[in-house]
């Protein structure tokens, strides 16, 4: 029988080409669009709600539907005006990467199965422990991202522990939810969780960490790990981190460091001395699809010793003998949760070889210089109220003039508003917060297309539907 799912050379390239076009037209048209779109589930039934073909379509067909009816319907995360959640504009070479490493079907389990692909993942890592500042003895894996990190760092700290019962972890109450989600995963019980408060500058508060871990020892339970920040996802906040690496050393507790936003900052100066500290942690985790320009899934796990993960996840299943190839030939499978995993490292590689450094750290650069210049506006404005002090990209601030009389609730229903108008009306992309029970509006500016226009356009619109919202609110009293 002829192979009914094989496509003839010209088949492949016409198709290849459609989605090439389609993929470059759409990031060339990208500033004159709006940075979300979105449709309401009924409709999307509609359109998509069917079983399966029985006989195949054309491949032009396919393409209309998938670029009409699925592809458009999103958060358009690398448009210049997205500053909702943590955005980023993947690199081209990195794009064309994840295709070829689908295109050449590699499953970067162990040395056999893909020994390129594993040295070239070995070479990244590299680069990652050299510019955090770890020790030649650290190591680590690329993974889907900071939550899959995270499970990792809190395995190999269970295990490094000597797998306790009663365990007890900690973290800033600005922490991620990830990793409450992965202490949950490794076994921690929901209330022995530890969410620390953190201080007015939404840094976790080092005297009640320090009281809630000789609370739980005295009550016979066991701590064994500590989350530090290093960007928080809400503020860009960093916790401190020498201080946290000098009492986690005081007291025997495992040092992970949530850095999946912020911790390329490393790459400039000023992110090497903001994150001062971070190469004391026993665990790192970083996510290159967003500082790093990177496309989705590129996260990344380091250790300070790289035997900790080894020691946590290697197993021999008999399936798997013949992997054992040659002496110091390091399987990733045995550094973490996956067996089968895509070759993660070839877009950062391949973006980096094409680019240069100097060129990742302008861009990681620009962002922060971004974002204190929406700082200052923000507090040169005479309706806006900064939330934060910026430390990496993100600003937080809410329509609030100076000589406001308006309560909280009156405030928070202002705010909204505002944010309702920048949703449906505005094309830049907003998310908000919560800065200790506050409503807030969140830009995090990360994204290499960005420029001060479109920054200081998006501020001046929010400050423009503030006056609005607030001259309604004063008629409606």
């Amino acid at each position: 029988m002829a192979d009914e799912l094989r496509m003839s050379r010209e088949e492949m390239l016409d198709l290849g080409r459609k989605a090439l076009e389609v993929v470059v037209e759409r990031i060339e048209s990208l500033p004159g669009e709006s940075a979300w779109d979105g449709e309401f589930r009924q409709v999307l039934e509609d359109h998509l709600q069917e079983a399966p073909p029985e006989d195949g379509r054309s491949v032009d067909e396919v393409m209309e539907r998938v670029t009409r009816d699925v592809l458009p319907l999103t958060v358009r995360l690398d448009h210049p005006r997205c500053f909702g959640f943590v955005p980023s504009s993947p690199a081209w070479p990195a794009v064309v990467a994840d295709f070829m490493a689908a295109g050449y079907n590699v499953n970067q389990c162990t040395w056999l199965v893909a020994s390129g692909p594993s040295q070239l993942e070995l070479v990244v890592i590299d680069w990652f422990r050299r510019w955090i500042g770890y020790p030649e003895r650290a190591g680590g894996l690329f993974t889907s991202g900071g939550s899959a990190a995270s499970v990792d760092a809190f395995v190999a700290a269970r295990e490094a522990a000597g797998h306790p019962e009663r365990v007890t972890v900690y973290m800033s109450d600005q922490s991620h939810s990830a990793l409450v989600r992965a202490a949950m995963i490794v076994g921690v019980r929901r209330e022995c969780i530890r969410m620390i408060p953190s201080d007015e500058s939404f840094r976790v508060d080092m005297d009640s960490l320090a009281r809630a871990v000789a609370e739980d020892r005295a009550a016979g339970l066991t701590p064994v790990a500590v989350s530090a920040n290093a960007g928080t996802v809400g503020t860009g906040a960093i916790d401190p981190l020498e201080a946290m690496a000098d009492y986690c050393a005081s007291e025997g507790l495992w040092l992970h460091v949530d850095a999946a936003y912020g911790g390329f900052a490393v790459v400039t100066e000023r992110g090497r001395e903001l994150l001062r500290g971070i190469e004391r942690a026993d665990s790192i985790g970083l996510d290159a699809h967003k500082w790093f320009f990177q496309p989705y899934e590129a996260g990344c796990l380091l250790v300070k010793d790289a035997n900790t993960l080894r020691n946590a996840f290697a197993v021999r299943p008999d399936i798997l003998q013949d992997t054992v190839w040659g002496a110091n030939h390091p399987n990733f499978s045995d550094l973490g949760l996956q067996l089968s995993r895509s070759a993660r490292a070839l877009k950062v590689w391949m973006s980096v070889q094409t680019f240069g450094m100097a060129k990742f750290r302008r861009a990681v650069a620009t962002g922060m210089d971004l974002a204190a210049r929406a700082e200052a506006h923000v507090r040169a404005s005479p309706v806006l109220e900064a939330m934060n002090a910026v430390t990496l990209g993100v600003v937080c601030f809410r329509v609030n003039p100076a000589g406001s009389d308006l309560d909280e609730s009156a405030l928070e229903k202002v705010n909204r508003t505002v944010l309702a108008r920048m949703f449906w009306e505005d094309p830049a992309f907003m998310s908000s917060t919560m800065l200790h029970g506050t409503f807030a509006l969140r830009m995090c500016v990360v994204n290499h297309t960005t420029t001060w226009d479109d920054v200081r356009e998006t501020l001046e619109a929010v400050e423009r539907f503030g006056k609005e919202a607030l001259a309604k609110s004063d008629a409606s009293e």
